[in-house]
């Protein structure tokens, strides 16, 4: 099982220099202990994994759908629609990715029967719980629970390749997980590598013949790596405004960092790289699917998925030669209505960052031409406060 050591020693470096940052001990110990530890009780059952199950070791992943885009471009919502075709696609809940090995998901899987069948579903009871006091207070921004999909890049945290670590303390400066295809060839196939064995783990958990679905911002910057490691990859790009999307994701990683302490100043140069970050996950997928023309792929406006969502899986299905059965079909009927009426109470103003209509309209002038966002000429402003609407809501896994 792989291990990032360069980044490992990259945060640890980092940690040990913040002298005066209260957290300093304990990030240490979870550093220099539980992060080993826990890299070497991922690895034995990785390895274990090929032993007690051999059919891993002819399982393959073909034709995997990947959506990304800008953070809070509606990739979840895009994601948890197409994720409840479940005849066709295998995707991770967040709490899988906790366990990369498929013995490690078996084994839980048997707690969770046990539990059932002869405790009255205690546990159960206790996540539930944990999960609405840890996640509950966050849905308005972004509805996360142990049972939704989420961002499958995190199910390579425990090989210390995970965005986790700048969110806990603010230095995008030290490690970058998002411009993978910038990276040294081997460096790069590494980490792909490791992502497609925690992939081929998860589709033999789900049965072995499904389509792996994935959505994942922070793979904007890994759209080559992706066409190279699936040369038959499918891709999904989401658009939407940067006027609304931009200072959103900016703002929710300011309340993250906040909440953990830091102030503006600790996270001023994290910010100004996160903003980077966010032009180049406009420019960089249209760069390299313009490229790569014959790798599947269908851009998505934000505004046709929340206003027409059925409708915009099937041009989505279309767009990548994918039958549409007639049982999800009746799914997206129902949700027509559901989908169309979700709102968040998650405000934000452009004005909080060194950021203006007319800036970002500069950077991405491309983009506005293409896809008609309202310039600051014609709104007559160069700020704007907005709502995002909240994505699809809980899996129907959790107990209520």
């Amino acid at each position: 099982m792989y291990f990032d050591v360069q980044y490992y020693w990259r945060v640890l470096r980092h940690v040990w220099s913040l002298k005066q940052w209260p957290g300093r001990t304990r990030m240490l110990a979870r550093l220099l202990l539980l992060v080993p530890l826990e890299y070497l009780f991922n690895a034995l059952f990785f390895t274990l994994d090929y032993l007690v199950f051999p059919a891993l070791w002819r399982q393959k992943v073909e034709r995997p759908v990947f959506i990304v885009g800008h953070a809070r471009s509606g990739t979840t919502l895009a994601h948890r629609l197409l994720s409840a075709d479940g005849d066709t696609f295998s995707y991770f809940l967040y709490w899988e990715m906790f366990f990369p090995s498929l013995l490690q998901k078996r084994i839980i899987q048997l707690i969770g029967f046990v539990d059932e069948k002869w405790l009255g579903r205690a546990l159960n009871k206790r996540l539930v719980a944990w999960d609405d006091k840890t996640f509950g207070p966050f849905r308005h921004m972004h509805d996360m629970s142990l049972w939704n999909s989420e961002e499958d890049q995190f199910v390579m945290r425990g090989a210390f390749v995970t965005q986790q670590w700048s969110m806990d303390i603010p230095m995008m400066d030290v490690i970058d997980i998002f411009h993978v295809d910038q990276m040294p060839a081997q460096k790069r196939r590494r980490w792909l590598h490791h992502y497609r064995e925690c992939v081929k783990r998860q589709l033999l958990l789900r049965g072995g013949n499904k389509t792996h679905l994935s959505k994942n911002p922070v793979m904007c910057g890994w759209v080559g790596a992706l066409i190279e490691t699936f040369p038959d990859a499918r891709i999904v790009v989401m658009m939407r405004d940067p006027v609304q999307c931009i200072p959103s994701v900016l703002k929710l990683v300011e309340l993250t960092w906040r909440g953990k302490g830091w102030k503006r100043a600790d996270y001023e140069r994290s910010l100004q790289l996160l903003t980077d970050v966010s032009f180049d996950s406009f420019h960089h997928p249209a760069e390299v699917l313009s490229r790569h023309s014959s790798t599947p792929q269908v851009v998505v406006d934000y505004r046709e998925l929340t206003t027409e969502p059925r409708a915009t899986v099937h041009h989505i299905y279309h767009a990548l030669g994918m039958p549409l059965s007639g049982s999800f079909d009746q799914y997206l009927q129902a949700q027509e209505d559901t989908e169309k009426s979700h709102k968040a109470d998650f405000r934000y103003s452009i004005d909080d960052y060194a950021l203006s209509r007319e800036y970002i309209e500069a950077r991405l002038n491309d983009f506005y031409a293409t896809y008609r966002w309202p310039r600051a000429a014609q709104t007559g402003q160069a700020s704007d406060h907005v709502e995002t609407p909240v994505n699809v809501q809980a899996d129907k896994h959790r107990e209520k």
